[in-house]
């Protein structure tokens, strides 16, 4: 949302113009104070209030709150600090708060955030707290920004417990952050401790708050010689520790090459199932959907909010809590919603696109090259094959978006974090690959998509209902190529076609049926020349 002031040598200019308000009862009234207006801007309120200037001191004027901006009318200001003083009128400033953030913060809104739960914090909006999260936070109600750095200090690279995703009926929430400094002298942090308690308690929470930490208990126990750890029972009395077994970014890597020396260059046909088996490929992807499940079942059901972490909380939470968010909100499951899930939790929140899939680096050897987002997708992929009519997009969609993290095409994978692609400069130089599905999403929609807004996806996160995805692991290999594309989908594609056709033709009937009827209407004829209206149903 933008601020505007006007001055007083310019008001003579705006003495013609004014903006509507709707009033509560649905009518547009303008007003008699002439303000500026822009196409298709609407006044949502406006109260008399004391501007502090922090240069002028107290500024009388009238505030205006439009769905576009923030409008002062009075002498030249200075906006870029907002504080302003009303008179204590039963809740003005509560409302005026919450019209505020609901036009300036929509997307957060949709959430019913900011409320007096949670709140959005700019403590992070020059990356200075964190320079691998987003520059908007969400944090609970109750703490400081001053309570938020001491908590960054007993986090792994700063990255503190935010929110991921509120529930809209019981309010549970998903949040997810880094692993504790705790070290190997099992070091304690009040503020940490308090932080997490608070999260618990903002719900009016009972139980104890649920920590699902994504890696085994060795590797975990492991990183306390580094510095890192998890929270122990003794520390955190009010929650409650499990482990997800999900292992760490080198484990990834070597069972994804031994997939490619199995159907690369060919495949041998005699022992494709102990072969696959060897991969260990589909064990990994059970072990990451089963920890989603854990984490959409603890939320959904309202038995305790979530706090999801690994290491550094950019690999395997992610995977986490954006595979859980696609299984309770059925938003995600859009083209629209599953493009916003990758650009926060994946994009925003810091996944190292740059070193796990080493954009224009001939070190092929790195050792911190692996395939973690292809892994989600074919988590997603999993899912999309067990319930066939819940998904907007089809599998072409999730293909092209893997082509493009490899291709370099487009600006939306390169580099680390949010702040490096500040840096670059990245949205003026290049363009998102969200443009190229959007521009022509027909070709990436599921035909069988049934939409279901309150449906919880629970996948079966079985070996036996797990598969190789063939159509993008062994898509070059000519016998399977010959496959595509799905003959069901196809015929069904032609189907939807030739009902648009006739549907079309149906409307051109009626339409040369209306003319006549309009002209016969018009003009004196026989009997013999009347034509009866005919509604056809189709």
């Amino acid at each position: 949302m933008a601020s505007a002031s006007t001055s007083k040598y310019n008001s003579y200019s705006l003495e013609n113009e004014s903006i509507k308000m709707v009033s509560q009862d649905g009518v547009s009234q303008d007003l008699s104070e002439s303000v500026p207006q822009l196409p298709g801007e609407t006044l949502i309120t406006d109260k008399e209030v004391i501007y502090i200037c922090p240069f002028n001191g107290p500024i009388k004027g009238r505030v205006y709150i439009t769905n576009y901006r923030l409008y002062l009318r009075s002498l030249e200001t200075d906006l870029r600090n907002l504080r302003f003083a009303l008179k204590q009128e039963g809740h003005s400033r509560r409302d005026m708060f919450e019209i505020l953030t609901r036009y300036a913060f929509p997307l957060a809104h949709s959430l019913g955030l900011p409320n007096h739960h949670w709140r959005i914090t700019f403590i992070n909006k020059c990356y200075e707290l964190c320079d691998t999260y987003p520059a908007l936070l969400v944090v609970p109600y109750r703490t400081s920004d001053d309570d938020l750095r001491r908590v960054a200090t007993f986090r792994s690279r700063n990255r503190i417990p935010v929110l991921s995703w509120i529930h809209p009926e019981n309010k549970m929430v998903i949040m997810r952050c880094s692993q504790p400094l705790v070290g190997m002298s099992g070091k304690r942090n009040k503020d940490d401790e308090k932080y997490l308690d608070v999260i618990r308690e903002t719900n009016r929470q009972i139980s104890k708050l649920t920590i699902y930490d994504a890696r085994p208990s060795v590797n975990a126990v492991a990183n306390k010689a580094t510095g890192g750890g998890y929270e122990s029972d003794d520390a955190y009395h009010n929650a409650e520790l499990s482990f997800l077994d999900i292992h760490n970014i080198h484990v990834m890597r070597e069972s994804l090459k031994k997939v490619k020396d199995i159907v690369y260059p060919n495949i041998e046909e005699s022992h494709w199932l102990s072969s696959l088996e060897s991969t260990h490929w589909l064990e990994h992807i059970k072990l990451v959907l089963t920890g989603a499940i854990q984490i959409a079942d603890k939320v959904s059901s309202g038995k305790s909010s979530v706090l999801v972490h690994c290491s550094d909380g950019w690999d395997r939470t992610a995977q986490l809590t954006s595979l859980a968010m696609l299984m309770l909100d059925s938003f995600y499951r859009s083209i629209e919603g599953f493009e916003i899930l990758v650009q926060k939790e994946w994009i925003s929140f810091g996944h190292k696109f740059a070193s796990r899939i080493g954009h224009g680096d001939k070190n092929h050897a790195d050792a911190d090259r692996s395939p973690i987002f292809l892994q989600f997708i074919d988590c997603v992929w999993q899912m999309s094959k067990q319930f066939p009519t819940a998904f907007e997009f089809n599998e072409r969609f999730l293909i092209t978006i893997l082509d493009h993290l490899y291709s370099c095409r487009f600006g939306t994978f390169l580099f680390n974090c949010e702040s490096a692609r500040e840096r670059q400069k990245l949205t003026d130089r290049t363009v998102s690959v969200w443009s190229l599905i959007n521009s022509n999403k027909d070709k990436f929609k599921n035909p069988f998509y049934t939409k279901e807004i309150s449906r919880v996806l629970y996948p079966v996160a079985s070996m036996r209902h797990l598969e190789l995805w063939v159509n993008y692991y062994i898509r070059w290999n000519p016998r399977i190529k010959q496959q595509q594309p799905n003959p069901v989908e196809q015929r069904y594609m032609e189907l939807l076609a030739l009902r648009d056709d006739y549907i079309k033709r149906l409307e051109e009937l009626q339409l040369a049926n209306s003319a006549k009827l309009s002209d016969a209407t018009a003009s004196p004829s026989s009997p013999s020349q009347m034509m009866s209206h005919v509604q056809t149903q189709f």
